[in-house]
């Protein structure tokens, strides 16, 4: 049994292949108990935000895993897994691990060091331990992870430096509105989830004069705009929304609608109420996958839209000093590791010692049955020194394999040494999957047998 991490996030995916592939809250639940139903899966976690869709397992056969949870990715894209799979990155073994904590931690997000993916990665965990898809392999790590991420925001500056997607919507947004800051203008944010949520609190945090909220649904919009002090608008009635819209200054969309929100003819109107009005440009922040925004609008004067796609282009160049935070999580991975390395050759350890234990029971019963056919009754006494006395030069000689098998396995050579005790004392024990870094050589050919004639780029594999 391994763990095994592939996805699709910003960093290796274009927007509109990421666009298709966006899973809502009830969908990723589908795909994780359709997936934990095969022979391939044990058990999963699905991770799926604005920017990226990771599949979390545990899984018998890595191989057959790379197979099955490949084949997932494809299917929720829509996409033939020819046309997805150079875009897929792979991480086994101690690598998935470690893959898990840098994503909790905020250190591989677009924005680098935002903290909403901590919130996102604890929702994933819960859902799937109410699905019941995540077990005593997996949980652990991702509640490791956890408690590793929550710990770079408490102990490091990383909140400081590490901008959310909406501050650096906002950011670049005032750059191309010639404004030194955004404060004292108005406000309008569609959708009422917990994006939407942070997005709010965001504005009121920039110092943004008013901030209201439109939503389909009027309770959990009207809950949004208690919590910022704004109105509540009916996102589907067109006249209020374009009434809306003309006179926000800034508006920031993420909800999880299938289709457009804001289509090229509804801005193009508001801005007509808008210049009636005098009123000057607009800010339209899309951080919604699938988008929110038509493209278009884009194009209709006096707007500047900014979305995902444009948001990747102006942190990809981010510089942060983020040593303390990737120190933090180093720790804690190490800490991990050792602990998950000496549980996997616990059972040899305790196979060994009840071998031994069945031995000396064995020889003990055939001692005393002789020494009774000799002598008569064994004195009671004399057979528990004896047989104290043959307990104790088992464990001493017992102890050294013992401790140097789980002092080997946290320095990462434990189960082969492990293993050699299973062979020379003819101990039970499954076989461990291939080592990850043969086992990763092998992803081409599993999706060669997946899909004729694939041949993924050299290095399209990482650990």
């Amino acid at each position: 049994m391994s763990t095994l991490v592939v996805g699709l996030s910003h960093r290796s995916a274009p927007m509109d292949l990421l666009e298709r592939a966006a899973l809502g809250a009830d969908e990723a639940r589908s795909l994780g108990r359709r997936l934990v139903g095969t022979a391939a899966v044990t058990e999963v976690v699905v991770l799926a935000t604005c920017n990226r869709l990771e599949i979390y397992a545990e899984v018998p056969s890595f191989h057959a895993g790379v197979s099955e949870l490949s084949a997932a990715l494809a299917v929720a894209s829509g996409s033939p897994l020819l046309d997805v799979v150079d875009h897929l990155y792979f991480h086994h073994g101690e690598a998935a691990v470690e893959h898990v904590f840098t994503v909790s931690a905020g250190l591989d997000s677009m924005a680098l060091g935002e903290s909403q993916v901590l919130g996102q990665v604890r929702l994933a965990l819960r859902r799937a331990q109410d699905d019941q898809t995540v077990g005593p392999r997996l949980s652990p790590v991702v509640q490791h992870a956890l408690r590793a991420g929550k710990r770079v925001h408490a102990e490091t500056d990383i909140d400081r430096v590490g901008p959310t997607l909406v501050g650096a919507a906002l950011d670049g947004g005032a750059a191309a509105m010639a404004r030194d800051d955004l404060a004292g203008l108005s406000g309008l944010v569609v959708g009422a989830g917990s994006m939407s949520g942070l997005a709010a609190t965001t504005l009121v945090r920039r110092g943004f004069a008013t901030v209201d909220v439109a939503n389909r649904s009027a309770a959990r919009g009207q809950r949004l705009a208690a919590q910022v002090g704004g109105r509540v608008v009916s996102l589907g009635d067109d006249p209020a929304m374009a009434a809306a819209l003309s006179t926000a200054d800034v508006v920031v969309t993420c909800t999880g609608a299938s289709g457009f929100v804001l289509g090229e003819d509804l801005v193009a109107r508001a801005r007509s109420l808008r210049a009636a009005a005098g009123g000057g440009d607009q800010l339209l922040v899309d951080l919604a996958l699938p988008r929110d925004v038509e493209p278009a609008v884009a194009d209709v004067p006096g707007v500047h839209l900014v979305d995902l796609a444009a948001l990747r282009e102006r942190l990809a160049g981010t510089d942060l000093d983020v040593d303390a935070a990737r120190a933090v999580v180093a720790a804690e991975l190490t800490d991990h590791l050792a602990g998950a390395r000496a549980a996997q050759v616990g059972p040899t350890v305790a196979a060994l010692r009840a071998r031994a234990g069945e031995v000396v029971d064995a020889e003990m019963a055939r001692f005393v049955q002789r020494a009774d056919r000799g002598r008569g009754e064994l004195d009671p006494r004399v057979r528990a020194e004896i047989e104290s006395t043959v307990h104790r030069v088992v464990e001493k000689l017992l102890h050294t394999p013992t401790v140097r098998v789980k002092a080997l396995a946290v320095e990462g050579s434990g189960e082969e040494y492990a293993a050699a005790l299973r062979e020379l004392f003819d101990l039970p024990g499954d076989a461990e999957l291939s080592s990850g870094e043969g086992a990763v050589r092998g992803v081409s050919a599993v999706l060669d047998a997946r899909v004729s004639a694939l041949a993924p780029a050299p290095g399209r594999v990482r650990r």
